[in-house]
């Protein structure tokens, strides 16, 4: 009995010294969390200090924190020394941010304290991004010049918004897509450069940050440079095309010419053929009318000079 006294009596001891430190601490910091309290919450599997800590936070911030609502949360997975110091400094900063939202926000995997940071503090974000291998936006004006913009978006976190919200990427698409809009819609290139801020208002006007976990506060075009010559450049590759189609209409018509000639070429020699039969014919019809005494000897030498003579003119006008 002595021995199984002394082992209960070391058990106590252990566990008196285990937790008498941060009971100490609620005592005098008056965060009212009992010593059976913190023995509860070793077997429930909570880490004591963890609650302990943040419960001294909520009570030194004058937060009414309950320990059991820290108790659920750390059981439910989340970070509840992020959580209750989001609370603090969103209170300080009047934000009206509660238990339930923010605890929703960090369940849902967000960063409830950078968030909270984000809406005090507001961040600058480059569009384009660097880090996704584009310096600008490129857009080309109505005169054909292209512009490469920068420009540099400062949001804040809308607490309201931020489970289900759009995040940064989507901001920097859209401010993206509205810069192209902008400097797409201008008449000429000089217009942007003389006057960059038209570019601002025009994206402004947009409601770019609508359903999205932010709050745009302003637009600022950082920098805006002359690209190059877009119109003239597809007016001489539209001119090369039309070139390419008037050679290929232009040779068209050449292999049809080229074919007509052939068979012109293939009708001549046709016709050639025909007088060559009906010059075969000319001797028949001569011995016919010899026979029938239609022709004399002497009219066919008479014709037969005229044949010689024409034959020798013939030849003298090649000659000449």
């Amino acid at each position: 009995m002595i021995v199984i006294a002394a082992v209960v009596g070391l058990i106590l001891f252990l566990v008196f010294i285990s937790f008498f430190g941060l009971w100490i601490q609620c005592k005098t910091t008056g965060a009212r969390i009992g010593f059976f309290d913190l023995i509860f919450m070793k077997f429930r599997k909570v880490h004591v200090g963890t609650i302990v800590r943040a419960k001294i936070l909520s009570v030194q911030a004058g937060l009414p924190m309950q320990t059991k609502d820290l108790e659920n949360h750390y059981l439910q997975g989340g970070n509840v020394i992020n959580v209750v110091k989001a609370l603090i400094a969103a209170g300080k900063a009047d934000l009206g941010l509660d238990w339930k939202t923010a605890t929703g926000i960090d369940l849902a995997g967000r960063d409830i304290l950078g968030a909270v940071k984000r809406s005090v503090d507001p961040e600058v974000i480059l569009c384009p991004d660097p880090n996704k291998g584009r310096d600008t936006v490129d857009a080309v004006a109505m005169d054909g010049i292209q512009l490469k913009a920068k420009a540099r978006v400062t949001v804040r976190t809308n607490l309201s918004q931020l489970v289900g919200g759009a995040t940064e990427e989507t901001i920097i698409a859209r401010v993206g897509e509205g810069i192209v809009t902008s400097i797409g819609s201008a008449k000429t290139h000089k217009d942007v450069l003389e006057n960059p801020d038209i570019i601002s208002r025009k994206v402004m006007e947009k409601g770019l940050d609508a359903g999205t976990a932010f709050e745009i506060l302003s637009i600022d075009i950082a920098d805006v440079d002359v690209g190059d010559n877009i119109g003239a450049r597809l007016m001489e590759d539209q001119a090369e095309s039309d070139k390419k189609v008037a050679q290929a209409q232009a040779e068209k018509q050449r292999a049809l010419a080229v074919a007509r000639e052939q068979e012109m070429k293939a009708e001549v020699q046709e016709n050639r053929a025909k007088v060559v039969l009906a010059e075969a014919e000319v001797p028949k019809a001569m011995a016919a009318a010899f026979r029938e005494g239609n022709l004399g000897i002497m009219d066919y030498y008479r014709m037969k000079n005229i044949q010689a003579d024409t034959q020798m003119r013939d030849s003298i006008g090649k000659q000449d």
